[in-house]
């Protein structure tokens, strides 16, 4: 009997009696007791109850037993955490054992057991195993790091587990090799500003001795790392092209489209007076071509990246038009690609051919494809000028069967062909006006009053075409409407003495009885135009138009270079590239003890070139940052300096990424993530809302608790629709920062509740206080100076900021984007220095001076610390007051991490004690 019986069984007591016999001293019996937890497992029932029997039955040599145990443990290991750490000591000793798939399962396990209290208890044995003399164990230890990094990666990073990992690539055995690969590209996605596959000419051919001998998943890891190397000439392309060639004719069709990868991004590399490129041309056609012979899915995967292929070097498949014509049985996701992929290949050699294909798919029963097909036809007249007349006369021969949906396609068709070639196919129209009576889609009825408005002049009876269509105004779409307006206009400006009552009407219709702005808008020009001058409107509205262009769906050239480097992912399949890494880490901040005043602060206040002691003093740059300004690849999630995230640049403030706020399990079933951001002086809450519930989430709304900067929904929460399990929607909350006011702890905490029809549920967040900087932060020189020298000198806080290798103007634009501004420069001894001021929304005003020498790739900050009144004064707006030790926090928080600031702050309070000042009025 099969082990299917074990997934019958369901009585009363189960629990009990599984009790008993795990307990029992037969082998057999704990053997089949295991078997049965791990069915109740496998069918949802929970069995964590029997945690330290399963437990008990690890100490055994039979490999079966063993990996049931194993398996046991990784499913309720992170709901029993302390139970687990008593299955550690038999993973050591399992890690030991003589027996290779022992050690290896036991590592394996270890791996999969995402507990932190584990993880430290893991690391010893990891270590030999990775050392192992048997390379099953050493590849399963491999990918074993990868997992661990995911748990904890200062830990693996600590251990120097990383650097063991790029030793495996010198391994002799092609699968450690393979896994070792795996397991740091892995890493490196999650880390892509580390350089974890340092790869050189040596490890190259490291790797391709490796891709002949290693499984195929084997071999889809080193392609995919061999498609991230740059090879230094076109010779060690050509080398490395010819190793990877073979790969073309594997059976997997993962390990083709990784090959070909590679394969294209190398030829980038190859001239093509080489006799070789055209060998390699030739050589990826046919498993290309091979790759349409498995089943639906594969196909349409391989189309997409066929698609791709053919953008880039449409020379590949030039001469393999008839592969890509439509099977009778095809999947429609299937025909519209290969539909796609015909029009791409189309060339004046073979539109006989592909002509003949189309007017064929366009008597099938399936109208979507149909449809498609008809499009076909007129995206080949507009790509091949020389068979545009042979188009025409096969969309005319459609138009003749008289099927409706047919025919309005071939009408929408012939409107593009009149624009690409104009005054050329005009004797078609009488045909098209027979039709007229026959249209019912909106494209269709749009297109043929499109023809009729600019061939008016050749139509006799174009007005009464066109008033056919004005009686029923109110009933047709916008986009009708629109066109209609237009061709009467075109109408009368052709034809004024004959249609003066027909463009009134129309006139009318649109400005005074219809509610569509667009449309009203259109109406109102038209009619001002014709009412003032009508010479210009001719000018306008009868201008000569562009030509379409012959392919206008191509993927932009940019784009389509990135999307060729993720062949054989899902970013080909949506021909969208993925999404960017996770944010970069923050730089360090240490308090520092140098007097960066230097005196002669009074060289703010005059306009003369130079300042005391000699120093060159210049107003404030307002340019944007040089393009060439080089980066550091490690900056942070609030780090203003950082020029290489997309975030932070001169057209907002830094946005930093959702982060979960609300997890599922402490909301039954709700998961709310968010960030705050802050664009042309409105402050936004950016919310996520995923349903993992099991039942729909309707009625929701939300609520702040009083906090520091007043901040409330300026607006109710909008979800328009039920929110469906599994589903989520993303919402822009607009906050004001006019609700009620209480100091919070830390200062920047915001209470939120979100109610549902479930339940209310409460969360606690912290924003970061760059979004309550505003746009008119820019303190006056005078009041600046006035200000700063109020500020006793033992009122000060100086810390450094490091590894921020940006120049003084590239600091300033960067810091002006999030509305810390500069009011005014001047050069120490070679040293910038910035001095800045920010304003809070309420009212709070902060100044700082940065000091940057040069080169050196150390900023440091000098924030004076005044004095206020009691802590109510702060939170009233426009008091006007300088800087408290909290808004010293705020200006830094848009520099630094949060932990940084509260470490900063601490040391700042222990450090001074705050006195009260106040602004000038």
């Amino acid at each position: 009997m099969t082990d299917s019986k074990y997934f019958t069984t369901t009585k009363k007591g189960e629990i009990f009696e599984l009790k008993a016999e795990l307990n029992s001293d037969k082998k057999e019996k704990k053997k089949e007791a295991v078997k049965k937890v791990i069915a109740s497992m496998t069918v949802g029932k929970d069995v964590s109850a029997l945690f330290p029997d399963v437990v008990n039955c690890m100490q055994t040599d039979n490999l079966e037993l063993k990996k049931l145990v194993y398996l046991y443990l990784m499913n309720y290991a992170k709901s029993q955490p302390d139970m687990a750490i008593m299955a550690v000591n038999t993973f050591v000793k399992d890690c030991e054992d003589p027996n290779p798939l022992i050690r290896a399962l036991a590592v394996r396990t270890m791996g999969c057991i995402r507990v932190d209290k584990i993880t430290e208890y893991l690391c010893e044995p990891l270590r030999k195993c990775l050392k192992d003399e048997d390379p099953y164990v050493r590849k399963t230890a491999a990918v074993c790091v990868a997992k661990l990094h995911d748990i904890n990666a200062q830990l693996v990073e600590d251990q120097g587990f990383l650097d063991t990992l790029k030793d495996l690539i010198s391994d002799s055995n092609p699968m450690v090799v393979a896994n070792a690969v795996a397991a740091l590209s892995e890493i490196a996605e999650s880390h892509p500003s580390s350089n974890l596959l340092d790869l050189n000419p040596q490890s190259i051919n490291k790797l391709l001795t490796a891709l002949n001998e290693c499984t195929e998943w084997g071999q889809i890891f080193i392609l995919d790392c061999l498609a991230n190397y740059t090879p230094k000439d076109d010779r060690e392309a050509q080398s490395i092209c010819e190793r990877v060639t073979p790969r073309l004719s594997h059976a997997n069709s993962a390990v083709v489209l990784s090959a070909v990868k590679v394969l294209m991004k190398f030829m980038e590399m190859l001239s093509k007076d080489l006799d070789y490129y055209g060998t390699l041309l030739k050589k990826l056609a046919p498993p290309l071509v091979t790759l349409l012979s498995a089943e639906p899915e594969l196909q349409y995967v391989a189309l997409r990246n066929i698609n791709l292929i053919v953008q880039k070097r449409p020379e590949i498949l030039k001469h393999e038009m008839k592969v890509f014509f439509v099977k009778y049985n095809d999947p429609i996701y299937v025909k519209l690609e290969k539909l796609d992929i015909m029009i791409r290949l189309a060339s004046q050699a073979n539109i006989a051919q592909v002509l003949a294909e189309l007017k064929e798919y366009a008597t099938e029963v399936d109208v979507d494809f149909v449809r498609k097909a008809v499009r076909a036809i007129g995206r080949c007249a507009i790509k091949v000028e020389q068979s545009a007349e042979r188009c025409v006369s096969t969309l005319l021969d459609l138009i003749q069967t008289k099927v409706n949906y047919v025919v309005q396609e071939a009408i929408v068709v012939i409107k593009d062909i009149f624009r690409k070639y104009p005054n050329k196919y005009e004797s078609v129209i009488a045909t098209l006006c027979e039709n007229l009576d026959s249209l019912d889609e909106p494209e269709a009825r749009a297109a043929m009053i499109w023809i009729v408005g600019e061939y008016a002049e050749r139509i006799d009876n174009a007005d009464e075409l066109l008033e056919s269509f004005l009686e029923g105004f109110h009933d047709e779409s916008t986009q009708v409407q629109l066109q209609l307006l237009t061709g009467i206009v075109k109408l009368f400006l052709k034809k004024p003495t004959e249609t003066q009552e027909l463009v009134q009407q129309v006139l009318s219709l649109a400005t005074q009885d219809s509610d569509n702005p667009d449309l009203r808008d259109r109406g109102y020009i038209y009619w001002r135009l014709l009412s003032t001058d009508p010479v210009a409107a001719k000018e306008v509205v009868l201008a000569e138009k562009p030509l379409i262009s012959e392919e206008t769906d191509l993927i932009e050239p940019t784009l389509l270079d990135e999307l060729i480097c993720y062949i054989g992912t899902l970013a080909s399949v949506y021909h969208k590239p993925p999404m960017s890494g996770p944010p970069l880490t923050t730089s360090s901040v240490q308090m520092g003890a140098v007097d960066l005043l230097g005196g002669g602060l009074d060289s703010l206040m005059g306009d003369e070139p130079e300042g005391i002691g000699g120093t060159n003093f210049v107003a404030p740059p307002t340019a944007a940052v040089p393009a060439s300004l080089g980066a550091p690849i490690g900056s942070g999630l609030s780090d203003l300096f950082d020029l290489t995230s997309g975030v932070g640049t001169l057209s907002g403030s830094y946005v930093a990424p959702k982060a979960v706020w609300l997890p599922a399990m402490k909301a039954k079933g709700l998961e709310i993530s968010g960030t705050f951001t802050r664009q042309v002086g409105s402050i936004s809450m950016d919310l996520q809302l995923t349903n993992k519930a099991l039942q729909v989430m309707t009625d929701f709304a939300i609520q702040f608790n009083r906090n520091s900067f007043g901040l409330a929904p300026a607006a109710p929460l909008q979800v328009h629709a039920p929110l469906s399990p599994n589903q989520t929607v993303e919402i822009s909350l607009p906050l004001s920062t006019v609700g009620s006011v209480m100091k919070m702890e830390p200062l920047n905490n915001l209470q939120v509740a979100v109610k549902n029809n479930i339940d209310v549920f409460y969360f606690s967040t912290l924003y970061p206080l760059h979004i309550l900087f505003v746009e008119d932060g820019k303190m006056d020189r005078q009041m600046f100076l006035a200000t700063w020298k109020d500020i006793p000198n033992e009122n000060e806080a100086q810390f450094q900021i490091r590894d921020c290798p940006l120049n003084a103007e590239a600091v300033s634009s960067k810091l002006q984007s999030s509305n810390i501004f500069t009011v005014a420069k001047r050069n120490v001894e070679g040293q910038d220095m910035l001095y800045q001021s920010l304003k809070l929304t309420n009212g709070i005003w902060v100044l700082a001076e940065l000091r940057i020498q040069p080169g050196n790739p150390s900023c440091t900050v000098r924030a004076p610390a005044p004095t206020l009144r009691p802590w109510s004064l702060p939170f009233v707006p426009c008091q006007g007051v300088v800087l408290v030790e909290d808004a010293v926090q705020a200006s830094l928080q848009a520099w630094l991490e949060p932990e940084s600031v509260r470490s900063l702050k601490r040391t700042f309070l222990e450090s001074f004690h705050i006195h009260p000042v106040r602004l000038p009025r």
